[in-house]
């Protein structure tokens, strides 16, 4: 069953690329440098939940409770590769301005039903198991689970996800050669989860929702490009984007 959250109060809905655990500084950037207000702000993956002991981000919600107030903001993260999925799965951080979603949830704030799927490959994961030995956990990848997308009951014209369907930007692999050569599943697992993608949006296509916008993180540049009447947004590292100028070609970026 998908998870509803609600925001009638929102007036905007914005989108921001991985912070990787710089959870101050997005929101001071949200509240204070752009003054950012009566928004919900959508986080597509890699934030950083897991890296710390569960009382760090507890402590850290009581520090900017008053700035999310005071900003009439609500901050909503799903998960990316970087994340440790209990966090998302079992709701550990989940304040009315500050949480964490499980997959197949649905954000509806002003007048928009958001779906929200993390989870990718990390393609240092035999880095991080055997050198670092520290992020990384089991199930990273996305799941299609097509129960939870018959099951929706309402129109959903915004995706959010941390990696992408197959045909949108990134489609080369260069820059990745070296992760390859270490860990032989390494391609494979990774057109698995652009094929999951691949599978949700065309379902969603086929139930007839009126899919306009997609936004994805995860391989930290920008990139914008239109498929199948839908438009992508690829959102670099602590990028903000709202909506309306994203679907009215005026693009907010902050970096």
């Amino acid at each position: 069953m998908n998870k509803l959250y609600n925001y009638p109060e929102a007036k905007e809905i914005v989108f921001c690329g991985d912070i990787h655990g710089e959870f101050n500084e997005i929101i001071f950037k949200i509240c204070t440098r752009y003054s950012i207000r009566n928004s919900v702000i959508v986080f597509a993956g890699d934030c950083g939940f897991g890296f710390y002991k569960e009382n760090y981000y507890r402590n850290l919600y009581k520090k900017v409770k008053k700035k999310l107030e005071d900003s009439n903001n609500w901050l909503v993260f799903i998960r990316g590769n970087h994340d440790d999925p209990l966090y998302y799965q079992e709701e550990k951080i989940s304040y009315e301005r500050f949480r964490c979603v499980p997959d197949y949830s649905i954000v509806s704030a002003c007048g928009h039903n958001i779906l929200c799927v993390g989870g990718a490959t990390s393609i240092d994961r035999e880095w991080r198991i055997n050198v670092l030995k520290d992020g990384y956990w089991a199930g990273d990848a996305p799941i299609y689970d097509e129960e939870s997308l018959l099951s929706i009951d309402r129109a959903i014209d915004i995706v959010v996800t941390h990696t992408c369907p197959s045909f949108c930007v990134p489609q080369e692999k260069d820059g990745i050669k070296n992760w390859l050569a270490t860990d032989q599943n390494l391609e494979a697992d990774l057109a698995y989860e652009r094929d999951v993608m691949d599978k949700i949006f065309f379902k969603l296509k086929e139930l007839n929702h009126p899919l306009k916008e997609w936004y994805y993180g995860h391989f930290h540049f920008t990139a914008t490009m239109e498929r199948y009447d839908t438009k992508f947004r690829l959102l670099d590292i602590g990028e903000l984007l709202e909506s309306y100028k994203f679907r009215d070609n005026m693009l907010y970026i902050n970096t």
